[in-house]
C-alpha cells in the first residue's frame, strides 16, 4: 500500500516540477524571450562611466544602445537594476537620467522603476 502511493507522488512530483520548467523556459521577461536584463546590461558597457557620474559626457555609443533597449521601459528599467549592473558599480539614480542626457524625444518619461522614475 506504501509503495503505490509512493509511486503517485513521485509522479505528481514529476508532473509539477516539468510544468515548472516548462514554463520558465517558455516564458518571457521583461526583456523577452530571448534574453535577460543581465544580458542586456552587458551591451550598455559604453554606458558605464555616465552611470557612475552624472556629470560625465554620455557617448554616442551609449545614447544609440539606451535608445534601442528603451523601447521596453520594463526592459530598460530590469537592466539597470539588474544584478549585473549593480556589481558594475552602477548607481541606479544616476543611470535613470541617460535618456534623458542623450535627448531622447520619446524616452517614457515619468516611468516608475522601482524606487526611480525616468526623468
Amino acid at each position: 500500500m506504501a509503495t503505490p502511493m509512493k509511486n503517485i507522488c513521485f509522479v505528481m512530483f514529476l508532473a509539477t516540477l516539468s510544468i515548472a520548467l516548462f514554463n520558465q523556459v517558455d516564458g518571457a521577461g521583461e526583456c523577452g524571450k530571448t534574453t535577460t536584463p543581465d544580458k542586456e546590461a552587458f551591451k550598455l558597457a559604453p554606458c558605464a562611466s555616465a552611470a557612475q557620474d552624472e556629470n560625465a559626457s554620455v557617448s554616442s555609443q551609449c545614447c544609440a544602445r539606451v535608445k534601442k533597449i528603451e523601447q521596453n521601459p520594463a526592459c530598460l528599467c530590469a537592466v539597470m537594476l539588474s544584478s549585473t549592473a549593480k556589481s558594475s558599480g552602477i548607481d541606479p539614480e544616476i543611470a535613470m537620467t541617460i535618456p534623458k542626457r542623450c535627448n531622447i524625444a520619446d524616452r517614457p518619461v515619468g516611468y516608475k522603476c522601482g524606487a526611480y522614475t525616468l526623468p
